[in-house]
């Protein structure tokens, strides 16, 4: 007789793209994963996307190109059943999911703040006018505007080592004053930020780069969380119950009122969208704040909103935010 090899002895194939701070966030599914069911086998396998491929392409040209930049060729080999998982920084991910996929878990929320990094202490004081402000980010970069309009925003491309080695040690002709990051991959690639009272620093290199958290800038959609997509049918029920056990539903309800406010907008990446849900730990309710500006130097629009599920608050805000859904 024909001997069945038990499910658990079947390796789960995680996708992930190869950046250093990609390997790490599926290092973090994967140690998550041992924690509640060590009998998994689990292994990574790198995918290259569009946005890997061509790092000239701009992240957050509005165009059919720039959708899933990042996430793309990870979902195809999904469907294909070349990988069981893909593990994604949820920020990146567009906010409908294919057909044939779900979001299998979402981990715990790390900090959310975006970072301006620097060569001396004392923040956006201590940049003369004209400075030179590198981030790729639309949100970034209308916000930069509205405080400092002195300033000159340029893009920049590249993971975070390469953005940072570009800070610590420039070219002539690519001169960086400040550049703007996500706390969270910083911490999540190992380095120290040592933030107190908003300030902090760390070494790059040999070089050490200053820190001040922008505390009044909203993050990004689903900025500091991870998911884990899947098939949304026939993966073995020993993984389904794994994801079920590492999935943190207060980051998920959070980052799903962040993602339909994006959807009611109509959003992608490109798209100068600021937002942040929070749970009031008693009554259980979603308080989702955004900041929006609809096109390059246009009035910056607020809204708020509190209530029972995520569809309610982003509703409210992307009615206050947007003049027709």
């Amino acid at each position: 007789m024909q001997e069945i090899e038990h499910p658990s002895l079947q390796p789960v194939i995680l996708g992930t793209r190869g950046s250093a701070l990609a390997r790490v966030q599926t290092s973090l599914v994967c140690e998550s994963l041992h924690v509640v069911a060590p009998q998994l086998l689990l292994e990574q396998k790198i995918i290259t996307t569009t946005g890997d491929d061509k790092p000239a392409l701009q992240i957050y040209e509005p165009v059919a190109e720039g959708l899933g930049l990042f996430t793309r060729q990870l979902e195809e080999a999904l469907l294909a059943h070349e990988i069981d998982a893909a593990v994604h920084s949820l920020k990146d991910l567009p906010v409908v999911t294919p057909s044939g996929l779900k979001l299998g878990a979402i981990l715990p929320r790390a900090e959310v703040a975006d970072v301006l990094i620097m060569l001396e202490a004392g923040g956006w004081s201590r940049l003369s006018s004209g400075g030179i402000v590198r981030t790729s980010s639309p949100r970034r970069l209308e916000w930069v505007r509205a405080h400092r309009a002195d300033l000159v925003v340029k893009p920049i491309r590249g993971n975070v080592r390469t953005r940072l080695r570009k800070l610590a040690r420039p070219l002539p002709e690519d001169r960086i004053d400040g550049l703007l990051l996500a706390r969270a991959g910083l911490e999540r690639l190992g380095f120290d930020l040592a933030i107190e009272r908003g300030e902090g620093a760390f070494l790059f290199e040999g070089r050490e780069l200053f820190v001040t958290e922008l505390s009044d800038l909203l993050p990004a959609p689903g900025q500091g969380a991870i998911a884990v997509e899947v098939r949304a049918e026939r993966n073995s029920i020993e993984f389904e119950e794994a994801l079920q056990r590492i999935h943190h539903e207060e980051t998920a309800r959070c980052v799903a009122a962040e993602r339909l406010l994006l959807y009611y907008l109509g959003g992608g990446c490109h798209m100068a969208l600021g937002a942040l849900a929070t749970i009031d730990s008693s009554s259980q309710k979603l308080h989702l704040r955004a900041s929006y500006v609809p096109s390059p130097s246009a009035k910056r629009r607020e809204g708020e909103a509190i209530g029972a599920t995520p569809e309610e608050v982003a509703l409210s805000v992307a009615t206050q935010l947007g003049e027709k859904l």
